[in-house]
Order: structure tokens, then sequence, then C-alpha cells
């Protein structure tokens, strides 16, 4: 048995590209357009590639290049709507609709290149700043919101041609960018903004409007109604009542603002500049050589055959390829489609099914060292040492997916499941001979723990997934590094959006000091009592995340939320955890559950009961901040022989939730039981030796029950 052959459309959708969106809504060119645009995408990557590893750039410059250049590939490649069948002389009639807004965005354009031969007047004197507002700003701008409107109520019917109102959005973006750069030095300073220009407004101001636009089409309207609202609010604070309440905003100080490196270009974009393209770009790689394949078959050979075997190499797979990737939904979708139908054939409900894939995909970002590049963004936010951060990730990530493998386990005995033939399953002796292809992952690790730059150790795992094809059938060629590259850029995109969006809002929350107010808030909900902060931040963090990706839904939480609790005197790092697990989890928590979805599309589930079911699975998650909390041993912190107990303890009590989730310890659980060990499991929250005490007891109690209750060989059948 072997996964299909990876294709553009899996790497995109592995990385976070909405199935559905992606295939409504992504162009697919032929020939020389096709060309053009795969030699784009190439040449994006590359550049990161390059710029990160050889001839580094100023900060500033590299990350306007980062979102200015994915402005412009998201908008070549992705159509503003899904396409629709329309004659000749309605193209026509918008072909000719669109032709004034193409005007106008060239003519900012050509104002943006003139200085540069000296044909056009300097910005540097106050004098010019009017021939710019109606030779640049209001140009740029009309011309963008008319291709907009065109495009939303018009849509291209052409899937294998690039629309020309798309051409003038990415002029508008190279226009934008080249503007930033080259004419907006005061910029690079936030503090500078008090001397920003009208034209630098202009420029922000169409630059936050192209990003909101590519984060619709790639990850749905969630995400831009939230950064909306939160632009919004910065121009009604000052007639708004309490916590809210603000001065207010000029249009230039607000728009330039949120162009510094506290808004769009702060830690966001740092981190997708970066850390995310390079760990992309490496799923990519492991993609193009199918080293990533290996995996998912070599778990398949192990495991396969075991009582719920292909539900068990989901935890294994999924896991270790959403710790790379970076996002649940994309991941669910990636690694699903192979997992989810082999589930649904052993025995496991379709919901079911979706609901374990949904649960390890999501755990993968918690999962180090990686973390879906979570570590590097919470290492880029809070100052603390990657290198401390993973160490302290390994227990809870520990626990979460034993509690997953646990709840996987305790469904297959329960119903009776049964593993796959051991013909249909890869033959082991085969696969033991190829385990050289974990190479890349071990000297990803190892260089990591050696002291090696994370650019520098992700690189090198690039470098060695091609190295290790060479021992395989797909060796990777010139060619195969160049669709790598191409399909690294099309899984880059989304991300690229939805962390410029995020910027956004932090931006707004930084501007506006509502992070404060908020965490002051909090701190009087809370009336000084920390578990009860800790509690309104879970829900406050949530909510957030709900369909909002991972790194943007902690990114908002974390400058909302993590200063209130850091002042009640928790710990940043338990603080910053506490928030990144609970905005992880988002993803599997009704009613919003985008990992769920995705895997109830593939699984062809009713969502919001395989939302539930996922929710279940995953309930570990819930509780674990709360030990963490309760018990720094559990991020590393403290003696060995604490930690050891502790870890012990929280074995247990996870293995008591898991049981009361399934219903099944040795046997079938009636309600009451099930609400035992419920009570059982939340009382080791608390690691003391009473709690365990009072756990363990219990444990053996009801298993006592169940030895009188339940025959020999008793199976429940149906019993939820």
């Amino acid at each position: 048995m072997t996964t299909p052959a990876p294709n553009e459309a899996d790497a995109a959708i592995a990385a976070g590209v909405d199935n559905e969106i992606f295939s409504a809504n992504q162009r697919k060119p032929a020939g020389t357009t096709g060309l053009i645009l795969s030699a784009l995408c190439v040449l994006y990557t590359a550049f990161h590639i390059g710029v990160m590893n050889l001839y580094p750039l100023e900060t500033w410059t590299y990350r306007l290049i980062h979102v200015g250049g994915g402005l412009v590939i998201g908008f070549l490649l992705f159509s503003s709507l899904t396409f629709t069948e329309v004659d000749g002389e309605n193209r026509r009639r918008r072909d000719l609709l669109i032709l004034p807004g193409v005007g106008l965005i060239l003519v900012a354009l050509v104002q943006v290149l003139l200085p540069w031969f000296g044909l056009a007047p300097s910005l540097d004197q106050a004098a010019n700043a009017l021939a710019w507002r109606w030779t640049f700003g209001v140009p740029l701008a009309l011309g963008t919101v008319w291709i907009l409107l065109v495009g939303w109520f018009m849509p291209d019917a052409r899937r294998a041609h690039i629309d020309l109102a798309d051409i003038a959005l990415a002029l508008a973006a190279i226009a934008t960018t080249l503007y930033i750069i080259h004419h907006a030095p005061f910029l690079r300073l936030r503090a500078g903004t008090a001397l920003a220009k009208e034209a630098d407004m202009w420029a922000a101001l169409i630059g936050v409007v192209l990003i909101l636009e590519l984060t619709r089409r790639m990850a749905g309207m969630a995400l831009v109604i939230i950064a909306s609202i939160f632009v919004l609010y910065s121009f009604v604070g000052p007639w708004l009542p309490g916590i809210l309440y603000h001065k207010g905003y000029s249009l230039t100080r607000f728009f330039t603002y949120i162009f510094t490196d506290q808004g769009i270009l702060g830690p966001t974009t740092a981190i997708s500049s970066t850390y995310i393209i390079l760990f992309v770009a490496f799923a990519a790689f492991l993609q193009a050589s199918r080293v990533g394949e290996y995996f998912v078959n070599f778990a398949f050979a192990v495991a396969g055959d075991r009582q719920g075997g292909p539900a068990k190499v989901a935890v294994f797979g999924s896991g270790l390829m959403g710790m790379i990737n970076g996002t649940s939904a994309g991941n669910v979708v990636a690694t699903g489609s192979l997992t989810i139908p082999l589930m649904k054939k052993v025995g496991y409900k379709p919901q079911t099914a979706a609901a374990i894939e949904a649960a390890a995909s999501s755990g993968g970002q918690i999962l180090p060292p990686i973390m879906g590049a979570g570590a590097f963004i919470m290492s880029e936010i809070t100052g603390i040492a990657y290198s401390e951060i993973v160490v302290a990730a390994i227990i809870p990530a520990l626990l979460y997916f034993v509690s997953v493998y646990f709840n996987v386990d305790l469904a297959a005995q329960k119903y009776n499941m049964k593993g796959l033939p051991r013909e249909e399953l890869p033959k082991f002796s085969k696969l033991a001979r190829q385990v050289f292809l974990f190479i890349p992952i071990f000297i990803l690790i190892g260089a990591l723990f050696m002291g090696y730059s994370v650019i520098r150790a992700g690189t090198l795992a690039m470098g060695a997934a091609v190295v290790v094809s060479w021992l395989t059938p797909y060796r990777m060629g010139v060619k195969e590094i160049l669709y790598a590259l191409e399909i690294s850029t099309k899984m880059t995109l989304q991300l690229v959006a939805v962390c410029a969006a995020a910027g956004i809002i932090v931006g707004v929350i930084a501007l506006t000091g509502l992070g404060t107010r908020f965490s002051s808030l909090l701190l009087g909900l809370a009336a000084n009592t920390q578990i009860l902060a800790l509690f309104f931040a879970m829900i406050v963090s949530i909510i957030l995340g709900m369909g909002m990706p991972t790194t943007a839904a902690y990114a908002v939480a974390a400058s909302v939320i993590a200063p209130g609790l850091i002042t009640m005197g928790i710990a940043p790092l338990t603080a910053h955890f506490f928030i990144f697990y609970f905005a992880v989890m988002s993803a599997i928590t009704p009613p919003v559950a985008l990992a769920a979805y995705a895997g109830a599309a593939i699984a062809r589930s009713d969502p919001m009961k395989t939302s539930v079911e996922s929710f279940k699975m995953g309930l570990a998650a819930f509780i674990v901040p709360f030990m963490f909390f309760s018990s720094p041993e559990l991020l590393m912190q403290g003696e060995w022989p604490d930690i050891i107990h502790v870890v012990l303890g929280a074995l247990l009590g996870v293995y008591l939730l898991s049981s009361a989730v399934q219903g099944w310890f040795f046997g079938n659980l009636n309600m009451l039981l099930r609400g035992v060990l419920i009570l059982a499991a939340i009382s080791m929250i608390d690691s003391g030796y009473l709690s365990d005490a009072i756990g363990l007891g219990t444990a053996v109690i009801v298993w006592a029950i169940q030895k009188r209750l339940v025959k020999p060989g008793a199976i429940a059948r149906g019993a939820d």
C-alpha cells in the first residue's frame, strides 16, 4: 500500500489552504503563462532561502518583499470568486469595465518609478505632496477599489487564464511595495510615523486592503471580519464607553503605524518570512522526494494490523506531519485523505475517523521541536530561548498524544475492531531497509540541539531530504527541486496572508492600548484569582482562534491576554503556553472547528457531530494546560523525581479521562461510572499525593465494579 503521489493541490492543502477554496478559485494556466507563474513561485521561495542563508537583506526591505511578493503571486494564482460560465459578449464587457482601473493603477506605478530616473518631483519637498496625491495616491486607491468591485460582482470565467483584474491588483501590490521601500523611510521607525506624508498613508491604506482581499480569497471571511472590526475600532473609539474608549486617530497616523514593525511588519510577518516559509519548504521537499510518504507507510507497517491500526497510524503520521507544516485543517486534508477511509474500513464510524484525524493533526502543532512554527513565534514574542520552549513542550505534547492514543485504543476495544490484513500493508522488512529516510528529521532535531540556528538546521534538513532521495527510486534532480520550490510557495501563500492580517490586529492593539485595558478588565473580573483568570483566558483564546489559523490566533490572543496573566504573577512561559494550547485546540472546538470540518468533508460525516467527537478526542488538551499551571514540573521546571511523579500521575489522569469519554474501562461503563472517572481525572489536575491517591483509588474501585458487572469477553455495542 502506498499513498497517492503528491500533487500541487495536495501540497497547497497540506499547508492550510482550504480544500473547497483551493479547488474552486485556483487558476491552472498552461503553456507560457503557466511557466511564468511556476517561475515566479520558484523564485519566491528560492529568494527567501538565499537571503536567509547566503545574502542577508535589511530586515525592513526583506519583510516588505515577503509580503508584497506574496500578494503579487497570490492574486495571479487565485481568482476573487469561483469560476462561472459567461459568454464572450459579457466577458468583453467585463474587460472594458476593468480597463479604467488598470489605467489608474498604471499611473500610480509609473509615478513610483519616475523619481528613480529623475523624471518626477521628489517627495522630499512638502510642496510636491499635492502632486503625489493626484498622481499616486488617488489613482492607486480608485483603481484598486474599482478592480475589487468588478472582481466581486462579475467573477472571471476562465480558470486557465490569468484575469486582467488580478493582473491589475498584482501591479497595485508592486506599486505599494516599491513606494514603501523607496519613498517612506520614516516608517522604518514606528516613532517616525508622526512625520509620515499623505502619500505614505495612501500606500499603507491600499496595502491593508490588498492584504485583506488576499486573506479573503485564501482563508475565508473569518479573519477578514475580525481584522476589519479592529480597524473600525481605531476610528470609532472616541464614541465608545469604558475600556473601549480611546482618543481616535487620523487616517495618516493609523495606516502608517499599521505598516511598521508594531503591525503588519512585526512579529507575525517576521515569523512567516523566516521560520514558516523555511519549514513549509522542508515539508514540500519531503513531499517531492516522497520521504513524507515513507513516514506514513512505515507507521502502517508497524501498527496497521493492530486493533484499530489505521487510527493509531493517523495519530503518529498526522502528528508528525502536522508538526512540520503548521496548520491543522490543511494537515487533516493532506494525511486524512489516506487514513480516514482506512479507519472507516476497519469499523470506525465516519465521524469518529474524521475526529481522530482532526485531533491528531491539531496536536501536531504542540509537538516539539517545530510545533508548527509555534515555538518560534513564542520565542519571538516572549524573548524566551527557543531551546527552553522546546524542552518545556515535551511532556504536555506527550500527554496529549497519549490521550488521543488511549481514546483510539479504547474505542477499538469497545467495538472489537480489527486491523488491516497484513497482506494489504507495506512489508516491514522492506521499509526497515529504508530507515535512512528518517535522516532528514534526525538531522533537523540534532542540529537544533547542537546549537545551530533554526534557519541553518532547516536548510540542512532540506538538503538531507534531497540526498536521501538519491537512494530511492524517486531521485530528486533539478526538475524535482524546482517542483518542490514551486509547491512550497503555493503552500506558503495562505500563511503569508493570514500572518499579515494578524499583524493588522496586533498593530491596532498596540496603537490603542486595548491589550493593557483588557488585561486590567481580566484582572478585575478574576478578582486576582489566578485560576479564574486562566478560565477567562481559555474562553477568549478559543473564541479568537475560531476560524483563524493557529499562527494568527496565538499572536492576537497573546497580545490581548498574556500581559494580564503575567501581571497576576503567572510565569511568562506558563502564560504563553496556556494561551497557545487553547489557540491550537480551537481548531477542534465546536461550533467553529475547522480541522473537524475538513475531516468531515473527507469522511462524508455530519460536520457538527464530527466537531463534537473531535472535541472529545482532544479533551485532554483542555485539562493539560491547567495541570502545568498547578504543576510547573510538567514544563520541565523542577527536580527529576518531582517531574517523574507528576508525569506518572498525569498519565493516569488522562487515561481515566479517556476511559470516561469512550465509556470503556476494562468493560462497558454506565453513565454513573463515567461521571465518577471524570471527577477522578479532574481531581488529578493538582499533582499532590492526596489527589493522586484519590484518582488511583477511584480507578481501582471502578475496576473492581467492572470485574463484577461485566462478563468476560462481553463487548458493548452502540453504548453511546
